[in-house]
């Protein structure tokens, strides 16, 4: 067995967490690049500022966004690595807290959701999805989610006879509804079956992936880039002030369900979209 020590767990969470708010990933900043050349007007000025302002964070070393979000966690541990250095959720944590106190991250957990709501002050704890695999590695990836796009997100438990149609209705509706409030150009992550815990997981996961990666089943990939055209259709454009992309990729993840159900959920992702990864 590998052994997995505390401070390898804290000091990669805490460098995941700072670099990330800083920068996005290569395949997002280009897809915005890409983005700036089909649009016009103030679209095209909207997507100038949000460039710029990627250059800017990553020379200054400032967060993209002053909500540097909660952190979420999805972390595939090898059943060949052991961690014996007690309590492992505190140790994922304490990386957290080291980087909201060293990167002067803005503070946006708060304890219990309805009565105190009593600000953590150090944006712990964090939300981690633990994923037994083959080996002795731990790989780690952390995606900052801001409440912006977050809020504007969706759940639904369809029955089964509303079909192809009643997805897609669900998933325009929902892109329709969250307008401009989820600063545009959106990522729409989808996750499909399951259950009703398990799609979401998916439609968060699914956020993960390179931007305009299809799906590996042709028939989900058919239906990412009809929805991606409908969805740009809309005109909502970047921030809202409308324009011909609204959408920059529309990811689907699915798995199986019961026969009596059809769970689909979607997780919009502003276009600050933030993730890193790291192996330990």
């Amino acid at each position: 067995m590998r052994k997995i020590k505390k401070e390898d767990i804290v000091n990669t969470v805490k460098k995941l967490y700072m670099d990330a708010v800083i920068s996005l990933p290569e395949d997002v900043s280009k897809c915005l690049l890409e983005t700036y050349e089909k649009e016009e007007g103030l679209a095209k000025e909207i997507l100038n500022q949000l460039i710029e302002n990627q250059k800017i964070a990553l020379q200054d070393r400032v967060p993209l966004c002053q909500d540097t979000g909660i952190a979420v966690l999805f972390v595939e541990w090898g059943l060949e690595a052991i961690y014996e250095d007690g309590d492992l959720m505190e140790a994922f944590n304490e990386g957290i807290r080291l980087a909201v106190k060293e990167g002067y991250l803005r503070a946006s957990v708060v304890d219990d959701p309805v009565f105190e709501r009593k600000n953590t002050k150090d944006n712990t704890p964090c939300i981690i999805h633990f994923e037994p695999v083959m080996g002795d590695r731990v790989k780690i990836t952390l995606a900052p989610k801001g409440a912006g796009s977050e809020n504007m997100s969706a759940l639904r438990m369809l029955k089964p006879a509303q079909g192809l149609k009643g997805v897609k209705d669900f998933i325009i509706e929902t892109v329709k509804n969250a307008g401009g409030n989820p600063c545009p150009p959106i990522i729409v992550g989808v996750g499909i079956g399951g259950n009703f815990e398990k799609c979401a997981i998916l439609a968060k996961k699914a956020l993960l992936r390179k931007v305009g990666e299809s799906n590996r089943n042709p028939a989900y990939a058919q239906l990412e880039k009809k929805l991606l055209e409908e969805i740009n259709a809309l005109n909502i454009g970047p921030m809202g002030i409308g324009g011909k992309i609204t959408a920059l990729a529309v990811h689907i993840e699915y798995a199986p369900c019961h026969i009596a159900s059809l769970p689909v959920a979607v997780n919009i992702q502003c276009h600050s979209a933030r993730h890193k990864e790291a192996e330990i």
